[in-house]
């Protein structure tokens, strides 16, 4: 998946009676069809909070029949909603602030997902321990337009180095070739986010990580709606966020049952090529790499609504990208943000205690 580099359909809910329970509502009325434009091009083990809705029913419960649609990178996912062909799109959040920011899209956030997960990935038993070390080597990135790029250069003028002279970056793109690279001594290092690093070390890469101390403190997957659609169908922003709320506590309770979920629903991604034990931990260390930014993004949310998206994170971010002219004028990150009433409170309104007993006993 390549996770670094514009839906105004929205469906009317009728009015239900304040005592009637959701499940049954639910029950009563057809399910609506609902799309979200996912920013990769495999759903794979690492996007429990998309894909365990669909396996426990929890869109479903609530009156919609969600499609997942992977269509590349983020930029795409905002294109096909505005283009009316998705309600929602998971994508990295600078994306969202250069769509205000840039172009003037009503683009908004809808749930604070995850935050930044890149690193500088280095053998773990070589010379390279910290920024510095970086001076004179050649390091491996996706492509030269990743959006990792901006946070590296940020960390190594941080550490007294010129991004311009002090390093030189190698486009590698994934699977074998950034693995042969750093094998080879052709790079040093690899600048990738999360899942690509797992993915790395899947392949038998033991490997030091070198973050920047304040990456992780910016948000980064995000889930988006346009304007209009909150405009029209309030309560179907709520449910489609309520859904992905409790699949995240659901696969931090019990991450080996997401996994296994998963591997049930989609049989496809499962990987091939090794005894069923080393399967099973290259699916888990592929999977961590997400419930750790879900989980880092619930703390720099504030730490008490499952998919709250906290402004001051999402401004911070927007500095960021002002300071690395990757804008050119701000934008309030409370302008960004889906303003209905109560609106986190209403998403975070279910059983979390319930919800992890269910991960716990592991049923669908």
């Amino acid at each position: 998946m390549h996770r670094r580099s514009f839906a105004q359909l929205g469906l009317s809910l009728a009015a239900l009676p304040l005592a009637m329970p959701r499940r049954a509502a639910a029950a009563d009325k057809p399910l609506r069809k609902v799309r979200i434009a996912v920013s990769t091009t495999v759903l794979n083990v690492g996007y429990p909070m998309l894909t365990l809705p669909l396996t426990l029913g929890y869109w479903r419960e609530e009156g919609y029949d969600v499609e997942l649609m992977p269509v590349g990178a983020s930029l795409q996912s905002i294109q096909q909603m505005v283009g009316g062909n998705a309600e929602f799109g998971e994508v990295n959040a600078s994306v969202i602030v250069q769509a205000n920011s840039k172009n003037g899209l009503p683009v908004r956030i809808a749930m604070g997902n995850g935050v930044i997960d890149w690193s500088v990935a280095v053998d773990a038993n070589g010379p390279i321990t910290s920024a510095k070390d970086l001076k004179g080597k050649t390091i491996g990135v996706f492509s030269l337009a990743t959006g990792g790029i901006a946070y590296f250069n940020s960390f190594l003028r941080n550490n007294g180095l010129d991004p311009a002279k002090d390093v030189e970056l190698v486009p590698l793109g994934l699977g074998a070739p950034p693995i042969e690279a750093l094998r080879s001594g052709k790079v040093q290092g690899l600048l990738y986010w999360a899942a690509a690093i797992a993915s790395f070390e899947n392949a038998g890469l033991k490997l030091r990580k070198l973050v920047g101390e304040d990456w992780r403190q910016y948000p980064d997957y995000t889930l988006a709606v346009m304007q209009a659609t909150v405009d029209k169908d309030p309560e179907m922003v709520v449910g489609i966020a309520r859904g992905m709320a409790k699949a995240t506590v659901y696969a931090l309770a019990n991450p080996d049952c997401a996994r296994q979920l998963h591997w049930d629903r989609y049989p496809s991604t499962k990987p091939t090529g090794a005894d069923p034990e080393t399967l099973v931990r290259w699916d888990l260390n592929t999977q961590q790499a997400q419930l750790d930014s879900l989980k880092d993004a619930f703390t720099l949310n504030g730490g008490k609504l499952w998919g709250n998206a906290d402004p001051a994170a999402y401004d911070r971010l927007v500095k960021f990208m002002l300071d690395t002219k990757q804008i050119d004028k701000p934008v309030a990150a409370s302008s960004m943000m889906v303003k209905i009433p109560d609106y986190f409170e209403k998403v975070g309104r279910f059983d979390v205690a319930a919800v992890q007993a269910a991960a716990a006993a592991c049923k669908p």
